[in-house]
């Protein structure tokens, strides 16, 4: 047992928390899968996203006998729920074509002559032979104004939005009338790509993949902010909102997070640098690495990079630099407001510095994978001898990751029992995290079997964090 392991065991049973973090309880969230953030998606073609609409299209055109086009308008309106616009049509077929904007409550009445019609935008007759089209609201202009209207909207960019070209009318155009209307083959083209991208922006169990030119389309059973990884090209995204996988902070906290840090980063700026001074003898110090457990090169002083304080106290009490203490302040405005600057700040900085630790130690990672490679032509073991070295570098990053999106939830909540146990589990995860760090970057003087347990432990204090407070 390493002494980081003895310091823990030492302060641990002294925590209010230990009994309820210790007790024998199920860290594996689903029962068949020990990943507490395990997600089955499926990775689809293009093609195979195609067929999927197209069977889903086909049902409702089959059961309520209604063109293509149309069963499309519907699906699109109502979030491809074909049960529900079933459910709806069965009640009310009117109220749901009005509802899905393919039909008005009064159509426009229009008076024509049999021979002769005059068109309301280019104010000119036109013979019916010609091509006068007519929508379900009653707006009716010759092809020659409609062809015009697609073509400029298409060229903008819309697809399924694309509407009655009569002010205020808001009656979809079915696609059908789109592609018999427009006769350039680019411009019907691109009306199809920008259906199709939009069908599936619309369906809630399809997201396409945020991956650097990847063309696959995510497919799950539901609809949750869980980790979707691409079998395609690997990137790993949140399914619900397509941002970065976020937990355990919802979508709509980091939402509001993202846009704080950006709205507050000419005030932040100068937290962003990698120096410091040595809180000993005061020398210049620059962080290399992504362990926040440092060491004076000059004093050889251990300290905490995050709270400049002495890092044996990391050992007898738990890891505490991570808590906020609330400053009440019943004085001015302007004292709030410093006091709302300074929380803002002290989360803002343990959110980037475990941002850049993860930069940091990726390039461990890389001379992890050197050292490995080195070993392995001088014939000290093979690449599974070694494989332990990488397997704890990834969990390390695994774990910094859920680290760092802890600071956007505790940012948000609000004082009580709930906060105090968050943070909490959120200071055991970054001491066992910074133990880990610690270890892998001094791999070559570290024990197998040490690193191999610090390495469950984090895991564990990770997944139990996640199952306590990442509500899906």
């Amino acid at each position: 047992m390493s002494e980081y392991d003895d310091e823990d065991m030492e302060y641990s049973d002294q925590d209010d928390y230990e009994d309820y973090y210790n007790a024998d309880r199920d860290v594996m969230s689903p029962p068949h899968n020990p990943d507490a953030e395990y997600f089955p998606v499926q990775c689809l073609s293009v093609d195979e996203v195609e067929k999927f609409l197209n069977e889903l299209v086909e049902q409702l055109c089959t059961s309520i006998h209604v063109t293509p086009s149309m069963s499309k308008v519907l699906l699109y309106e109502n979030k491809w729920a074909v049960q529900e616009v079933l459910w709806k049509y069965n009640e009310d077929p009117d109220k749901l074509f009005v509802a899905s904007r393919m039909k008005t409550l009064q159509p426009v009445s229009v008076k024509t002559k049999r021979d002769k019609f005059v068109c309301p935008v280019c104010v000119g007759p036109v013979a019916e032979e010609l091509g006068i089209t007519s929508l379900a609201c009653g707006h009716c202009y010759c092809d020659n104004c409609w062809r015009c209207h697609f073509e400029n909207k298409i060229k903008q960019g819309v697809s399924t939005e694309l509407s009655c070209m009569a002010l205020n009318c808001e009656l979809l155009v079915p696609e059908e009338i789109v592609l018999s209307t427009v006769n350039k083959p680019i411009l019907r083209k691109k009306y199809q790509q920008f259906a199709f991208r939009e069908y599936i922006k619309s369906h809630p169990l399809l997201r396409f993949c945020p991956g650097a030119n990847c063309t696959a389309v995510i497919k799950s059973k539901e609809s949750l902010a869980k980790k979707a990884i691409c079998t395609q090209c690997e990137t790993s995204f949140c399914f619900k909102c397509g941002n970065d996988y976020h937990a355990p902070t919802d979508c709509a906290t980091i939402k509001k997070w993202i846009t704080k840090c950006a709205d507050d980063s000419e005030t932040s700026n100068y937290i962003a640098a990698n120096t410091k001074d040595c809180p000993k003898c005061n020398i210049f110090i620059e962080k290399n690495g992504g362990c926040n457990h440092m060491q004076c090169l000059s004093c050889k002083f251990d300290f905490c990079w995050m709270c400049m304080g002495d890092w044996k106290a990391h050992g007898t009490e738990y890891y505490d630099c991570s808590k906020y203490r609330e400053n009440p302040q019943n004085g001015s405005e302007s004292a709030r407001a410093r006091e709302a600057l300074k929380k803002y700040l002290h989360y803002y900085e343990r959110w980037e510095n475990h941002s850049k630790s993860l930069q940091l130690e990726k390039q461990t990672l890389d001379k992890i994978k050197e050292r490995i490679n080195s070993k392995v032509m001088t014939s000290k073991g093979t690449w599974i001898d070694w494989q332990y070295l990488l397997d704890s570098a990834t969990l390390l990053a695994k774990c910094r990751y859920t680290l760092q999106y802890t600071y956007p939830y505790a940012y948000y909540m609000d004082n009580g029992p709930k906060k105090e146990l968050f943070e909490y589990q959120q200071a055991k995860l970054e001491a066992e995290i910074e133990n880990l760090s610690w270890k892998i970057e001094r791999a070559e003087t570290t024990d197998r079997g040490d690193l191999e347990n610090q390495m469950d432990i984090a895991e564990k204090r990770r997944a139990t964090m996640l199952q306590d407070f990442f509500h899906i």
